[in-house]
């Protein structure tokens, strides 16, 4: 019979390869315990746990990069999936997210991921900094759309189509998606071809009622913040992420990237978390 141990071990090696695979919804992975040295379930983790929230048209998987160099420096990290169903309803699930969690918090959003964490991180004590990644970051009653409209520079209106969608109570919603042959325009130019068609197949829509919900809580006016400057963004005018940056108070870095930011430019993001994660004690 296998021990406890072996079995652990086994369980976290598959949990790092799925999300390094980029497996939808299974991005979330625990290094294991340093070798001779005997767990302790009751005993927080010495370095902050990450967790990276994607954004609209992505799923968790787009933070695989990111996260086979964060639990190559020992950090836990996180990656659950968003609904993209609407803002406040996101940053409940997400919340529900940080409530499981022991000890310090580095919160990271990417796109719409950072309206939601904005809103997640309010009265969350755990969260200790605040990570955005070509992201949003409103005040209270801003939209995302909102925002996007502040600075010339998105192309994502026409590069998007709407759909249908039920509603729980009855009728219908409309969800945007970016069309499959404009996706590497718009979202991921430069990467290889090959990747952005798996990308553009596996992206996930996010509601319009989302992108116009006004935000009803701002953590970044209390929790320290880094940004991630996307200089080549066709969603999030860089204009506009450097004003909120520039607003928010963030440390803030510009890489010449697209919108993806943390699969063109993965070294790049997982220095800026970490430099986020030294701060927390």
């Amino acid at each position: 019979m296998d021990s406890p141990i072996s079995r652990r071990t086994v369980t976290v090696s598959l949990l790092a390869g799925a999300a390094v695979l980029g497996i939808p919804g299974v991005a979330s992975a625990v290094p294991g315990p340093a070798a001779g040295r005997p767990e302790d379930t009751d005993q927080q983790p010495a370095r902050p746990t990450i967790v990276l929230i994607h954004g609209a048209f992505a799923d968790a998987s787009s933070w695989s990069a990111v996260i086979t160099r964060l639990l190559r420096q020992g950090h836990r990290v996180l990656a659950p999936a968003l609904p993209l169903r609407g803002l406040a309803s996101d940053a409940a699930y997400i919340r529900s997210v940080l409530d499981s969690v022991p000890g310090p918090i580095v919160l990271v959003g990417h796109s719409y991921g950072g309206s939601v964490i904005s809103a997640a991180a309010a009265e969350a004590p755990q969260v200790k900094a605040l990570v955005y990644v070509a992201a949003f970051v409103p005040d209270i009653g801003e939209s995302a759309l909102e925002l996007t409209d502040k600075y010339p520079g998105s192309t994502l209106a026409q590069a998007t189509s709407t759909q249908l969608y039920p509603l729980p109570g009855g009728g219908e919603g409309e969800e945007l998606i970016i069309k499959r042959d404009l996706f590497r325009d718009q979202f991921a130019a430069g990467i290889p071809v090959a990747t952005t068609r798996v990308m553009a197949s596996g992206q996930r829509p996010i509601t319009l009622a989302a992108l116009q919900e006004k935000a009803t809580a701002a953590a970044w006016k209390k929790i320290p913040s880094w940004y991630l400057v996307a200089g080549e963004d066709r969603n999030i005018p860089p204009a506009a992420e450097r004003w909120m940056a520039a607003r928010a108070g963030a440390r803030t870095v510009t890489v010449r990237a697209p919108h993806a930011v943390a699969v063109s430019n993965p070294d790049v993001v997982t220095s800026l978390i970490l430099r986020a994660a030294r701060t927390v004690h």
